[in-house]
């Protein structure tokens, strides 16, 4: 098991289209091998590098503050990386031949990244085409709230695996089949360390933090913060019954991260929607 991030070796991640009822093969072996020793827990850290192009790498830093892991441990690590580096490009490469707007959207468990998307469809699913990557460790449920709201959804269960990759990505996109000129929302697992480390192809990265969790959060969870295109302040309507400073969550996420764009919403009632969804189409047209 990893230390850090709790994924089991064993995990066995499974999907399933839910208009079609058809279960997805996915390739459980890279996902295990990526936590093995993709997160190193006292053999190093991981380095991220995000590139004047959008592509992001991630990899494997040993410095001289840790143990040296051995060799072989450490090739592992590259070839592992490189891996899900290189599907992630060829994800990009497709996704952009398409025009599909792929974005990656994460948070913590509650912060209200369904809610949001079933808001999303509901209210701009006519004039663009959305399609949904839904990924949670076990349950048809937020897929089935997506398939409910209006869109083609997958749902993605990594068992113990606390995010997802970019062949995850690649076998499911296959078989949602995104038309072109569409948007692609991947909601990734529940989770504010992983999914910010695995680089799956998206053009963008949208962060949800909700008013119900600390305004220190990006402080405790930087590398969330510092990947993030845009943060998505949700559940505003609860900021006067909870101890919550909003210009304080934000003044954090931009020392960390100086140029994040950052927008005011409620999912629930709709206030600050319209400038997310402008947004979304805006990211459209550049796709």
């Amino acid at each position: 098991m990893c230390d850090i991030c709790g994924c089991d070796d064993d995990a066995v991640p499974t999907a399933m289209n839910l208009q079609t009822g058809k279960p997805i093969s996915l390739d459980s072996h890279s996902h295990q091998m990526q936590h093995r020793r993709a997160l190193a827990t006292g053999h190093g850290h991981l380095h991220e590098h995000v590139h004047s192009d959008g592509t992001r790498h991630v990899h494997a830093h040993h410095g001289p503050h840790h143990h040296a892991a051995p060799s072989g441990l450490v090739d592992i690590e590259t070839r592992i990386l490189a891996k899900n580096d290189a599907l992630a490009a060829d994800n990009r490469a497709w996704l952009a031949e398409q025009q599909v707007l792929a974005i990656n959207l994460m948070g913590a468990p509650g912060a209200g990244k369904t809610a949001l998307l079933e808001r999303t469809i509901r209210d701009i699913g006519a004039q663009m085409s959305l399609f949904v990557l839904e990924g949670d460790q076990a349950t048809l449920n937020d897929g089935e709230r997506i398939r409910a709201a209006g869109a083609p959804v997958i749902q993605v269960n990594t068992g113990t695996g606390c995010h997802l990759d970019a062949d995850m990505l690649a076998r499911s996109m296959k078989e949602l089949h995104p038309t072109r000129r569409s948007i692609m929302v991947i909601e990734n697992v529940g989770n504010l360390v992983c999914p910010a480390l695995f680089d799956l192809g998206e053009r963008r990265r949208v962060v949800v933090l909700s008013a119900t969790e600390g305004d220190d959060k990006p402080l405790k969870y930087p590398h969330m913060f510092r990947a993030a295109d845009l943060v998505l302040l949700n559940k505003i309507d609860l900021l006067p019954y909870v101890e919550f400073d909003a210009v304080r969550a934000i003044a954090n996420a931009r020392s960390l991260n100086p140029d994040v764009s950052v927008m005011r919403v409620s999912a629930r009632t709709g206030e600050g929607l319209p400038d997310w969804y402008d947004w979304l189409q805006l990211e459209l047209r550049n796709a």
